[in-house]
């Protein structure tokens, strides 16, 4: 898309020389004595009108830097004008009735399309190969080692229905469970067994359906904060399954994981937690269900998570479309030699070009890059603009020039194969996708959607977007030096809601400087009173910042402590006032104040060894509407009693939670009558 050239510098000659003028005072003070002629005439006043008229020139050549020099200067650190990007959407895929196979391939490459705001069609294409089950997922229910929870309907339609199912419940412990029921549909011969099939199940969580970008971070390895058990109910026990391929990390994130139901496991039918004989809306029997469910062996979960669906038979799809064998005409063998893609814009690094030269049997592929400005004079290379699909070949400086091919004049250069699309029309909606557009022998082309809305697509990037990103990326540099710099990556590793960098700080030296070594406190983002890090979230940061580190930096990642605060305290609740809510919303107050996470005079969360300033925990009881006064208030430390009146020192390294507060209350009539 066109680039508007940005203004360096505005001013003219006259501007110029008038800022001169107001300079000669302050860099010739001998101006008052000496220099007292600033007319046109003056020789000074001639060598400044000079200059004014050369630094004209010289900003109105600035000016006319291309946009080109913009973008190799960006490119010098590192940074490119992104093009377009396409959009991502999760396709799931339905057997048709009558298939009497376990499972049916959806190919790589498979076509789908929906309806887009122009009225063209907006085609995705799957991604990789499919092994579509027949068994359909009926049932979803969480078991949180007491009490069984249906989810199935909001599984079935989670836009429409808005809950959150938690595959372990809300308070995760070891022994809850995620559980499947999968039956057959009419008329399959052998509903009766489960056949031996791998289950590739998708899972949608729910804060990244609600928008949030999960970052990808290189060579970071990824750890999950529980141990899952998959297993399979035979009618008398829970048999032992094989699982692999987990991208989601225990169910914390959305992807995929397979599950495989091995060929001497014979499952049987019955009916399980709340999955009751009878359907709850048609009123009819409904048959028994095949049970695979995901127990929870060991559990350190900051957070429960938090699920949006859980789907089979899904794949991942991109909004773009493949052309093979597509000719873009002949070579010359003339400098700078160009050819233009029918389709655009063209997916990076998706393009194979083959130019025969007559030379040899064989039409040798030529590698494509961004430009030509690395490219010597023997390489086959060809510079490629992936937004307007143009395909330009080298000068003999900067490339090598394709001689012409006599035999095939016209016709001697081919893109063997190459993707377009993206953009921001191939962010469709929810439910949008249905229409099949390379038919597959055993797959229902009526029962094709996504679930969710396609996401990720968005059109070229602009130079002064560009530039923005530029200077973020020069902030981070992408390296741990700082204090700083170890807080800022840590928040970017994974779930970290706040990281304090301690240099020179040993763990096992408490006290004792320490040279090169660095302690990185860090605290989940949790509903938990005590934000506590998983070993899996402690590891993650860990190898997030083992490449960002220097060499000689010994670094320790390590959770907070906490400091147990209670507040004591009676209060005079105003005679309009309802008590029991005064009280409600004092301890709020209280816990609000105190949070590791959201506490503090700023709300950011209470400062790393702050001290419990008497007078400031006093003050915010006095801030809930209904308080008339206090006439007891003491704090209660880790279990021990304070001095009434003193601020109290908690540990450097320490951050404050909330104990059951003890308030008590009385009424302002009461209170009169007492006196």
């Amino acid at each position: 898309m066109p680039l508007a050239t940005p203004v360096l510098d505005d001013r003219r000659y006259d501007d110029i020389l008038a800022e001169i003028r107001t300079r000669i005072p302050r860099y010739t003070p001998e101006w008052r004595a000496q220099w007292t002629d600033l007319n046109d005439s003056d020789p000074g006043m001639i060598l400044a009108q000079t200059f004014a008229w050369l630094a004209e020139m010289l900003l109105f050549r600035m000016e006319q830097v291309p946009d080109l020099q913009y973008l190799k200067f960006l490119q010098l650190i590192g940074i490119e004008l992104l093009p377009a990007r396409p959009a991502v959407a999760e396709l799931s895929f339905t057997v048709a009735d009558g298939i009497q196979a376990p499972s049916v391939i959806v190919p790589p490459r498979t076509s789908v399309s929906a309806a887009g705001e122009d009225g063209l069609p907006v085609v995705f294409e799957t991604e990789q190969p499919l092994i579509a089950i027949t068994a359909q997922l009926k049932a979803v229910q969480s078991y949180d080692g007491a009490v069984w929870s249906d989810c199935s309907a909001s599984n079935a339609d989670p836009v429409q229905a808005g809950a959150t199912l938690y595959p372990f419940g809300e308070a995760p412990r070891e022994g809850g469970a995620l559980v499947l029921g999968f039956g057959f549909p009419e008329g399959y011969l052998t509903a009766d067994i489960f056949p031996p099939v791998s289950i590739d199940l998708a899972i949608f969580a729910k804060e990244e359906i609600a928008g949030s970008t999960v970052q990808q971070c290189g060579s970071m390895r990824s750890y999950a904060p529980a141990a899952l058990q998959w297993e399979a109910f035979d009618g008398t026990e829970w048999q032992s399954l094989d699982s692999f391929d987990d991208a989601t990390l225990a169910l914390t994130r959305s992807g995929h994981l397979t599950v495989r139901v091995p060929t001497n496991l014979a499952l049987q039918r019955a009916y399980l937690g709340t999955y009751d004989t009878i359907d709850p809306v048609t009123k009819q029997p409904r048959p028994p269900l095949f049970w695979i469910r995901a127990r929870l062996v060991e559990s350190q979960y900051e957070k429960a998570p938090e699920l949006a669906a859980i789907r089979t038979n899904t794949v991942a799809a991109i909004q773009a479309q493949t052309v093979n064998g597509e000719v873009l005409g002949g070579t010359t063998g003339a400098r700078n030699q160009s050819w233009r893609l029918e389709n655009q814009p063209v997916l990076k690094d998706s393009l194979r070009i083959e130019i025969d030269e007559g030379i040899s049997d064989q039409s040798p592929e030529w590698k494509v890059a961004d430009d030509l400005f690395g490219a010597g004079p023997i390489d086959r290379v060809l510079g490629v603009n992936w937004t307007s699909a143009e395909v330009r070949a080298g000068d003999g400086e900067h490339g090598q020039i394709p001689v012409a091919n006599a035999a095939d004049p016209d016709a001697n250069v081919i893109a063997r194969e190459y993707r377009y699309g993206g953009g921001l029309r191939g962010n469709v909606g929810a439910g949008a996708i249905q229409n099949l557009l390379s038919p597959i022998d055993g797959i229902d082309s009526g029962k094709i959607t996504n679930s969710f809305a396609a996401a990720g697509g968005a059109d070229e990037e602009r130079l002064d977007e560009a530039k923005v990103r530029a200077r973020l990326s020069l902030r981070a540099r992408e390296r741990a030096v700082s204090t700083e710099d170890f807080e800022l990556l840590a928040r970017q590793a994974g779930n970290v809601r706040r990281a304090k960098a301690l240099p020179l700080t040993h763990p096992a030296f408490p006290g004792v400087k320490v040279p090169g070594a660095v302690t990185l406190i860090i605290v989940p983002d949790s509903k938990s009173a005590r934000p506590v890090p998983s070993d899996g979230l402690l590891r993650l940061v860990c190898a997030f910042l083992e490449t960002r580190r220097l060499l000689t930096t010994e670094l320790f990642v390590v959770g907070p402590q906490y400091v147990e605060v209670r507040v004591e305290a009676a209060i005079t609740v105003e005679a309009a006032a309802d008590p029991a809510r005064v009280r409600q919303d004092v301890e709020t107050a209280l816990k609000e104040y105190l949070s590791p996470l959201k506490g503090g005079d700023d709300g950011l969360g209470w400062p790393f060894g702050g001290p419990l300033r008497y007078s400031k925990i006093l003050q915010r009881i006095f801030t809930v509407p209904g308080v008339d006064s206090v006439p007891s208030f003491a704090l209660v430390v880790d279990g021990e009693h304070q001095p009434e009146c003193r601020d109290v020192s908690i540990p450097a390294l320490a951050l404050t939670t909330s104990g059951d507060h003890a308030i008590t209350f009385e009424t302002v009539d009461e209170l009169e009558e007492q006196l």
